[in-house]
């Protein structure tokens, strides 16, 4: 090398250095393997044996996304090589985001129940997408798609997860929370009470509320960083990032709720003098694409902040415990009071529509129990199974969810493709042979399970695809040869 054998260069990105570097080739390759692609590098200056070269202390700029941190493996000639991790820039970090939110968890967590928003707003109605496949289907279906976001499974996990928030100021203790889901049920079902009065409540003083404190939180991270490089994903994450982040977007339940609340928006407008039917779906529609918007950047902002604090404090269980180490980080004090806000409000916005909503179906299916009574019953229930735990409910939620969903995607699918609703063994065989492998998949079957899960894909939660193309196939052949 012309300019002299070195042990230690520094490269610097937007004025900062970078750790150690090793010269090799043209370009930054990563030692763990998993990046391909290479960042140009421009080196200058004289290299030195020592830790600083001569003149600026940087003698190369990174042009592409990445800077990266490593200790030094060698020397090269008109690069550098990285050993250990990549350490993301500016752009590298706007990338990195782009590929989470739009390549997986905003599938399953924002297009999916924007999709099923506009499903049931053009069928008319979740009973009437799901009675596509039978009448006794829509009934069972949708009575699990309430009961899965109301008592069972997203209710209780309103009050166990605000009440995480809370353990850090107020302590924690069997008793403690038992008496916090009490005072919680007790407020969220007395303004249920006044379903009229949810709008002006949710909409014009709870939500933008919740969304400013989002907001402060963010612009925190971005004036304090807690790390300038992500922390590093867990081993599923890192082998099928796409994969992994549509089944962790299940666990957000909005494809369920989006199929519940877009019967909700539509009764909304309704309520407000529209009565034409092309008026009503495409309001519906606009109002759907809007919380679609909003949920994307609250998961793009909230993915930001728990990626930066996953470099500092690795091995953290749960999203409650990470947005309480930032909060405490960034504000002291003040950040775990703003994060319990944040989580508080947010919990009891979904609790309050949730019971209005989950008692209101049940009032229609069961009109000789007074909405209040349901209302009172659902936020009773859901106090009991909020005790079992945060943890708790997130592991028995997993299995219910891995058999649900399958069936709620393929049925929002399916509305999607023009002229199937007159082919009607289309949508018995696809959603039924897709629910059919699913439940075997996620529920403990013994052989069923096992056939179930050895289907292509089912080893990474989608063997469902393979029963739902053929299915899909099935009925179009059935249709045409019955017509």
């Amino acid at each position: 090398d012309q300019r002299g054998l070195h042990k230690l260069a520094i490269i610097g990105y937007g004025g900062g250095h970078h750790s150690i570097l090793q010269r090799c080739h043209h370009g930054v390759s990563l030692a763990d393997r998993r990046q391909c692609e290479l960042v140009v590098v421009d080196v200058g200056g004289e290299l030195r044996r020592d830790r600083h070269p001569r003149g600026s202390g940087v003698i190369g700029t990174v042009h592409g996304d990445r800077a990266v941190k490593t200790k030094f493996l060698g020397h090269g000639r008109d690069g550098v090589v990285a050993q250990r991790h990549a350490q993301l820039g500016e752009r590298g970090v706007r990338r990195i985001r782009q590929r989470v939110l739009h390549g997986d968890l905003a599938v399953s967590a924002v297009g999916l129940p924007i999709a099923g928003v506009t499903a049931v707003a053009r069928a008319g109605g979740l009973d009437r997408l799901a009675g596509r496949v039978h009448p006794v289907f829509a009934t069972v279906f949708t009575i699990l798609v309430y009961l899965s976001i109301g008592p069972c499974l997203a209710i209780p996990r309103t009050a166990s997860t605000s009440f995480q928030m809370l353990v850090p100021l107020i302590g924690g203790g069997t008793g403690l929370q038992l008496a916090y889901s009490v005072l919680f049920f007790a407020a969220a079902f007395l303004v249920a009470l006044r379903p009229e009065k949810l709008t002006n409540w949710l909409g014009r003083i709870l939500c933008p509320s919740l969304i400013l404190l989002i907001v402060v939180l963010f612009a925190g991270c971005l004036a304090h960083p807690l790390a300038a490089y992500y922390g590093a994903p867990s081993a599923e994450y890192a082998a099928l990032p796409t994969v992994q982040g549509i089944l962790y977007g299940y666990q957000t339940m909005d494809t369920l709720a989006g199929l519940n609340f877009g019967a909700v928006i539509a009764l909304n407008i309704r309520a407000r003098g529209v009565t034409e039917s092309r008026a009503v779906e495409s309001g519906t529609i606009r109002a759907g694409l809007l919380a679609g918007g909003l949920l994307l950047a609250v998961y793009a902002m909230l993915s930001h902040a728990g990626a930066q604090t996953g470099a500092v404090y690795p091995g953290l269980a749960t999203g409650a415990e990470v947005l309480t180490a930032l909060a405490q980080q960034l504000f002291g004090r003040a950040g775990l009071v703003l994060i319990a806000a944040i989580f508080v409000i947010a919990c009891f916005n979904t609790c309050v529509g949730l019971i209005a909503c989950v008692g209101q179906y049940f009032h229609q299916l069961l009109p000789r129990i007074p909405y209040p009574a349901l209302a009172a019953f659902f936020a009773a229930a859901s106090m009991l199974v909020s005790n079992l735990g945060l943890a708790a409910i997130i592991r028995l939620s997993t299995p219910v969810l891995n058999a649900i969903y399958p069936a709620a995607i393929v049925l929002i699918l399916l509305s999607f493709l023009p002229g199937l609703e007159q082919r009607r063994a289309v949508y018995p065989l696809c959603v039924g042979l897709t629910a059919l492998q699913s439940i075997a998949a996620a529920l403990p079957l013994g052989v069923l399970s096992a056939t179930a899960n050895a289907l292509p894909l089912g080893s990474i939660g989608f063997g469902w695809v393979l029963p739902a193309l053929a299915g899909l196939a099935g009925g179009l052949l059935l249709s045409r040869f019955s017509h």
